[in-house]
């Protein structure tokens, strides 16, 4: 039997959003790890208050916990499927934006780590009510 904690544990994933696993567990199309725009993300990311990193993944993934076992069991539209990151080369004047099937994010080329993290806070604070196609 299950007490109420572990129920609440089983059915919605872990409350923490472990950056260090989603870190591990990511892809990256015409990106690098060591890309500058990339350093930015993670390190903006890890600034974040745990508010908006439930925000960024529901951003991203369409829910706000994380998988019980962690991002390698991150599901997308056809099973298993890493988070990833995509270049968008579109210009840095662009905000981020998300493919929740894919548990994808295409993130414009910012010149700075500020623009980035501005960029990436309003499109999970702003950006997050319903689908629609961009």
């Amino acid at each position: 039997m299950f007490n109420e904690q572990e129920l609440e544990l089983l059915i919605s994933g872990l409350p923490d959003v472990d950056i260090d696993d989603l870190a591990n567990n990511t892809e990256y199309k015409m990106y690098s790890k060591t890309s500058a725009q990339i350093q930015w993300f993670w390190r903006a990311l890890r600034s974040f208050e745990p508010e908006d990193r439930a925000k960024f993944l529901q951003f991203v993934t369409g829910t706000s916990k994380v998988p019980l076992q962690g991002f390698a069991s991150l599901e997308g539209m056809n099973g298993i499927q890493k988070f990833s990151i995509h270049m968008d080369c579109r210009g840095g004047d662009r905000l981020p934006a998300a493919h929740t099937c894919f548990n994808q994010l295409d993130l414009p080329q910012y010149e700075s780590y500020e623009k980035l993290r501005d960029s990436l806070l309003m499109a999970i604070r702003e950006c997050t009510e319903g689908f629609g196609f961009a």
